[in-house]
Order: structure tokens, then sequence, then C-alpha cells
């Protein structure tokens, strides 16, 4: 089968490439810039923008099935807009081209939560890319653990520099991460499974979690456990700064991440399990693929 995979250079993409080609599909891949991209052997690179229409239609030409990866992960204003407009986009080139299926990976959350800015606009690219005359298939995840997440990358630092922690209440909430070797798995696993297609399923790891105790056990990994203090009067804002602070995570990006973790993202629906089986990564196992991961990259805690 054909893929275009949207988002390649990413934390997720740039798995997700290899991962095609091992199952026997060929890929093209749509960047924003060549220069730092280097491309498995195999792989036909477009350079294109999700933002111009113009740039899109050479991606999608001969395409069977194709892969939305791509998310802002900012503070600015326009996002939900930047985002609307490039769903919008590949939407209107996909169908034009006659691509067969989507396969979107959102967020995990429901609705009636109140849900972060960003939560709600992974929602609305949804909505956005079920407009198209293909089958969209929608998975939703929540933290994806993994090194170069930037959910996770916030957990490890955090437990590794700071051995006590006065928290925000969201580390109270519950949330069911998954490992990124499942996502990928899943993610390639739809493609052979034609009922998958104009569906939406939640996917998740085996174990439903609290912040602090994903906190605590990554921590246990590295050798340092952290002592972590809930108090109530810690904003989401303050705590983005907070996080800035005492990590390489940039305020920016903390932001999103932290208005984010207010909502349960617990996975309300298996039938996916059912149809693609997998065998589910345990937190702990997944965690220390991450960290072994990271230490091969030469990146400190």
């Amino acid at each position: 089968m054909h893929t275009l995979v949207t988002g390649a250079t990413g934390f997720v993409g740039g798995r997700l490439v290899p991962a095609l080609l091992d199952a026997g599909h060929e890929v093209t891949v749509l960047v924003r810039s060549p220069t730092g991209y280097d491309p498995p052997e195999g792989v036909r690179v477009v350079v294109g923008d999700l933002l111009d229409p113009d740039s899109i239609a050479a991606a999608v030409n001969g395409v069977d099935a194709a892969y939305y990866l791509v998310h802002s992960m900012s503070a600015r204003d326009d996002f939900e807009a930047r985002d609307r407009q490039a769903a919008a986009n590949f939407a209107d080139a996909a169908s034009a081209a006659g691509v067969d299926r989507v396969i979107y990976l959102g967020g995990l959350g429901e609705d009636r939560d109140q849900l972060s800015a960003h939560l709600r606009s992974r929602r609305e690219v949804e909505r956005v890319l079920a407009t198209g005359d293909y089958a969209l298939t929608t998975l939703r995840a929540a933290i994806i653990v993994g090194a170069r997440s930037a959910g996770f990358e916030m957990v490890v630092q955090l437990a590794a520099r700071l051995p006590v922690m006065v928290t925000p209440r969201w580390v109270r909430t519950p949330c069911q991460p998954v490992a990124i070797d499942d996502v990928i798995a899943t993610l390639v696993g739809v493609l052979d499974v034609p009922e998958t297609a104009g569906e939406t399923y939640d996917i998740g790891g085996p174990e439903v979690l609290t912040y602090a105790e994903m906190l605590r056990r990554t921590g246990r990994h590295m050798g340092r456990e952290p002592i972590i203090v809930a108090v109530p009067v810690l904003t989401p804002r303050l705590s983005a700064y907070w996080v800035g602070l005492m990590t390489d995570v940039p305020w920016s990006v903390a932001r999103p991440l932290i208005a984010g973790l207010k909502n349960p993202v617990v996975v309300d629906d298996d039938r996916l399990s059912r149809l693609v089986p997998i065998d589910p990564t345990p937190f702990d196992e997944a965690v220390r693929r991450a960290l072994t991961a990271r230490e091969s990259a030469g990146v400190a805690p």
C-alpha cells in the first residue's frame, strides 16, 4: 500500500516511517524542509507546508492511505486557527487526490470535562478531517512514553532534578500512558483491518496512573524517587513557569502541556484491542526503554 506520513520529522512520525517500510508499504513523507531529515532508503520526500494548499498536491498524488500527525504545540494565540486551516487544506487535497483512508492520532479526553485549549483543538481537527471524501480512522492517546515525547520528557526531567516537588492538584489526575512501540504497532496495524476505517478508538497502556505515580515510578528507574506534595494554590500558568524553570522544556511548550493535565485521559473503549491485538507494554518497561534510548542518544536527565 502507498502511504503518506505527515509530521515525519516528529516524535511519532519518525518511528512510523521505518515501521511502515518494514511492513512492506511504500512511503512518501511531507516535510516543510528537507534540511536535517535523513529519510530511510526508498522513502519519497515531498517538500510542502500544510498551510500552503498548492504545496500538498504532490504529496497526496497516488497515495492509498495517509497519516495525519501534525499538531501545534505552542502557546501562540493563533494555534487553533492554524491547526484548523492545516487540517482543512489536507482534507481538500486528500479528497481531490482520491486517497482512500486517513489515520489521525489525536488526544484522549471527554468533551464534558472542559478540555484544555489544545485538547479542544485536537478534537476540532478530528471534525475537520472527517469532512473529507475518505474513511477517517481516529486514534486517541494520552501521554506517549518514549524518548523525545514532550510530555514524558517533562516527567523525566522533573523526577531527575527535584527530590522534593510542591505541585498543583493535577498530579492526582488519572492518566493511561501508552508506550511508543504500542502506538506505532497500532498505527501500522489498522491499515490491515478494513473494519477500522471510519471509526474512532481510544488507545492506552495496561495501567491507569496518576501523574504523581508516573513521576515517582520514573524517578525510581533513575535511582531517585521524588517526594511529591500537592497544593491547591498553583495555577496552570504558574506551574508552566515552574516547569520551564526547572526543566529544558520551553515555557511555550510547558504551558499547553500543563493546561492539558487537568483533564482525565483514560481509555473508555477497548474495541480496537480485539481488532488489532498487541501485547501491551507495562509502564515500567516503557520507561526503561525510553530511558535507555535517551542514554544511547546522549541525552542527560
